[in-house]
């Protein structure tokens, strides 16, 4: 394992400690500017992960959900969202992830994505595989929608738009459709287990690291465009082959 990489978890793991105990006392709630609610968890945690970062590599640069940018123009580029899925832990469920990506001048080169309360710990770098917890992981071998599962998260602008129409079609094709969504839709891409993730309204925070760990166990991971990912990405089209990636990219960019 990377040195990169080592610290990423152990990033990760920081965070965790102090998540978890937030999770289980309860938090105040806040509104941010844009309306979205960020508590006390969020602070530190986004904390806890820029000491073990800043700690190894001081040179860095981040880009978090809670403190915003610092050297945003360093070689070597933190992205962090320490609670995404902040609704659902203010509301007591468990799907809530700390986020933690490295982008290496524009490529996107290590992903940790950690779901304390699922006890999931995915992680990638590039070149080197994806995992779940210690057990490699591989996406499945699905190329034909009527064989898929599709799940879709945030689609609320994708639903006012040009490509509802193809979405339509794509929910009638498919095997299953499910409504997974934030990290544990992309886990279960990653791992096999579902084939194909719809997204809309999502920001490179949410979904960088889970770019890496779809990536590395084999799958195609791209906006709905089919454009790569860079620090403005809005929408997610993951698939797990190229072959149902290209299929559903034509289903939801079809010229009416």
């Amino acid at each position: 394992m990377s040195p990169f990489l080592k610290t990423a978890i152990d990033a990760a793991l920081k965070a965790q400690g102090v998540i978890q105990r937030h999770y289980r006392q309860g938090v105040e709630v806040e509104l941010k500017p844009d309306q979205t609610p960020v508590t006390i968890a969020d602070l530190e945690s986004e904390q806890a992960i820029k000491s073990v970062l800043f700690g190894a590599f001081p040179d860095h640069g981040t880009y978090g959900e809670e403190t915003g940018q610092e050297r945003m123009d360093s070689e070597y580029l933190w992205l962090i969202d320490p609670i995404d899925g902040t609704k659902s832990f203010v509301r007591r469920y468990p799907f809530f992830s700390t986020q933690i990506a490295l982008r290496h001048g524009d490529e996107l080169v290590l992903g940790v994505s950690n779901a304390p309360e699922f006890e999931e710990l995915a992680y990638a770098a590039r070149g080197e595989g994806a995992f779940l917890g210690e057990k490699p992981i591989h996406v499945s071998d699905v190329t034909h929608l009527e064989d898929a599962t599709l799940s879709l998260g945030n689609i609320k602008t994708l639903a006012g738009g040009p490509g509802w129409q193809g979405l339509s079609e794509m929910v009638q094709r498919v095997n299953r459709t499910r409504g997974y969504g934030d990290f544990y839709h992309y886990h279960l891409l990653a791992s096999g287990r579902i084939d194909l993730v719809v997204e809309s309204d999502v920001n490179i925070l949410d979904i960088a690291a889970l770019a890496v760990v779809v990536r590395e166990a084999g799958g195609v991971f791209t906006d709905l465009q089919g454009q790569p990912l860079t620090l403005e990405t809005t929408s997610v089209l993951a698939a797990a082959t190229p072959e149902l990636h290209a299929i559903a990219l034509e289903m939801l960019n079809r010229q009416a």
